[in-house]
């Protein structure tokens, strides 16, 4: 059990898992950390904004793809200690499926957005891959609900 009664400030993301026909939707950093790595869309949730809201807005900001947020599915939480170099951060990730890939659009902080087959991968920044691995356990590539979520361990 840590001894450190420190307060520690703790900060808020959502990041999305968008899949489409065996791709997986990942956009170059514009800024630090990681710039010009791949990531998964995401960021802050601004105050008075839920993470599903957040996790809506920040892949329409960073991709030009609108998803409803009915279509979101939550993945899971995701907040060891060291996943972010710049502090403690916790972030909700979600899910969705397209039928095939639209055109993305780099928007925000996001240098460039780019469809990946998922067998192909670059290096992902953060704790993405661990991220993306759980979501695509979680959610089949047709869009329908695998066994692990309909037990609600997603």
């Amino acid at each position: 059990m840590p001894t450190d009664t420190t307060d520690e400030t703790i900060r808020y993301t959502a990041d999305v898992v968008l899949l489409a026909a065996g791709n997986v939707l990942l956009i170059e950093r514009g800024w630090d950390p990681f710039k010009g790595q791949w990531a998964l869309p995401g960021g802050h949730v601004d105050r008075g904004e839920t993470s599903l809201a957040a996790a809506a807005r920040e892949l329409e900001e960073e991709t030009g793809i609108t998803v409803p947020v009915a279509d979101l599915r939550q993945v899971g939480a995701y907040d060891a200690p060291g996943r972010d170099p710049r502090g403690r951060y916790v972030s909700v990730a979600y899910t969705a499926t397209l039928p095939s890939p639209v055109s993305p659009m780099a928007g925000d902080d996001a240098t460039a957005a780019h469809w990946w087959p998922q067998d192909a991968l670059p290096h992902l920044a953060f704790d993405h891959a661990e991220i993306l691995a759980h979501a695509t356990r979680c959610l089949p590539a047709d869009g329908g609900r695998s066994p692990a979520a309909d037990r609600g361990t997603c």
